[in-house]
């Protein structure tokens, strides 16, 4: 079951046993020994990732104990969908749900050492949340992606040294790298099995809807915030980098490495009514110092061949490293052929999702007092997805470099931001944003 599908079929989330035993903790929030967490963002993505905290076991009591959201709707859904599932654990009254731009603030400061600050906004705001929870020296968790532009990251970046200075644990949204199945063929492929690794193939094929013309709503701040969350890149960096980023965050930690540089290309299907920002194809091709490709794609078309995994070809054979949904379909073959019937081994599967196997660990970190910190892992790979970003709407080679020292920014008062703030990004009369035209579009 998906994040997605908590909301509404919150009764029938499968429960995880974490691997590690009872432990009575040496480190914890306070002398009840629970972990208190801050909600953040209402979404279903926020929902998902409380239920898998509260479903760690043996590590200690955990409880949800704020809520934070510009929509008090949308919180109320999350709060009602949670409170049937825990009952015993959600324990949000009225007064500490919140709501507004700034409610984030009074959420973290009335956390303690040891709690968890979930930041499960769209993008264009995290930057703003994490950094505020590690200056209070509050765990984090963060949602992916981490921020829709460079300068957005390089703040995260910056924010995660700060948390190593003092401690602070941070949790990232690439919970396939909490994959054992995953993790044990990262191990066959560092000792050779595979040979060397020169070709990554990782895709994210599919269908999605178009935003319609907004209207009276297209130019407001809030109204932007609800119906644009993927159609418009400043708020949830587009659709491509939204699903695909976890594809891109699989191809380095292959490599063990970060691309060097990326071309692309991509455009919108004949008779597009899209008054989104977003084109429907993105192909992308990462180069990496030794030479190895990697060919993303992402498609957003209905009716069409679907396809969600990562392959990776080695001198020796091939292996598929992930499959739909993100689930852990793992296996290495005999040669280059993709193909059931020629598979050589498989790992033992996982035994819960990658969702719960990532939260299981955090908790133990934090109960442990031990260091975990993945904020430049994941900022990297995000940097990694928007180099590919821009490369296909600017029509450029985009390099490692370049994105990583860019001063492109979508909005520069994140941080005074209110319901009566101009939006960034503005469509026309007719109620269309701004389409990246390659040649003519500025990103990097």
């Amino acid at each position: 079951m998906t994040r997605r599908q908590f909301v509404k079929h919150g009764s029938s989330v499968a429960v995880g046993t974490a691997a590690l035993g009872g432990f009575l903790p040496a480190v914890h929030a306070a002398d009840d020994h629970t972990i208190r967490l801050a909600l953040i963002g209402c979404g279903n993505r926020g929902t998902g990732a409380v239920a898998d905290a509260l479903n760690v076991k043996g590590e200690g009591p955990i409880k949800l104990h704020l809520m934070v959201d510009l929509s008090e709707s949308r919180m109320a859904t999350a709060h009602d969908a949670l409170k049937q599932k825990f009952p015993n654990q959600v324990d949000v009254p009225p007064e500490r749900r919140l709501v507004g731009f700034d409610a984030y603030k009074q959420a973290i400061d009335s956390l303690r050492p040891g709690d968890v600050a979930m930041c499960t906004t769209r993008a264009y705001i995290r930057p703003v949340h994490v950094e505020y929870a590690v200056k209070k020296g509050i765990n984090v968790f963060m949602e992916k992606p981490f921020a829709p532009d460079p300068v957005g990251l390089r703040r995260l970046l910056k924010a995660g040294e700060e948390a190593d200075r003092k401690g602070v644990k941070i949790l990232a949204g690439f919970q396939c790298r909490h994959s054992p199945a995953r993790q044990a063929l990262i191990a066959q492929i560092r000792d050779g099995l595979l040979g060397d690794i020169h070709l990554i193939r990782a895709n994210r094929l599919g269908g999605a809807g178009w935003l319609g013309n907004q209207g009276e709503k297209a130019n407001r701040l809030v109204d932007q915030l609800q119906f644009g969350k993927s159609h418009l890149h400043w708020i949830g960096s587009g659709q491509m980098v939204d699903n695909l980023i976890h594809q891109v965050d699989e191809c380095c930690w292959i490599k063990d490495a970060w691309p060097v540089s990326v071309v692309g290309m991509g455009g919108r299907v004949p008779g597009s009514k899209d008054c989104g920002q977003n084109i429907d194809v993105y192909s992308m091709e990462y180069t990496f110092a030794d030479g190895t490709k990697a060919f993303c794609g992402f498609r957003r078309i209905n009716r069409t061949r679907t396809d969600f995994a990562t392959y990776l070809h080695g001198t020796k054979c091939a292996a598929q490293f992930s499959g739909n949904v993100h689930a852990a379909t793992v296996h290495r073959f005999k040669d280059q052929r993709i193909d059931k019937g020629n598979i050589a081994w498989t790992p033992t599967p996982d035994a819960h999702s990658p969702w719960q196997y990532e939260w299981n660990e955090f908790i133990a970190s934090i109960r442990r007092d031990r260091p975990h910190n993945e904020t430049k892992r994941a900022v990297y790979s995000d940097f990694a997805t928007l180099m590919g970003r821009a490369a296909c709407h600017t029509g450029q080679v985009v390099t490692w470099d370049e994105i990583l020292k860019s001063n492109f920014q979508w909005c520069d008062y994140l941080d005074t931001l209110t319901a009566d703030s101009p939006p960034p990004i503005k469509a026309g009369p007719d109620g269309q944003f701004p389409v990246p035209i390659p040649g003519q579009w500025k990103e990097v």
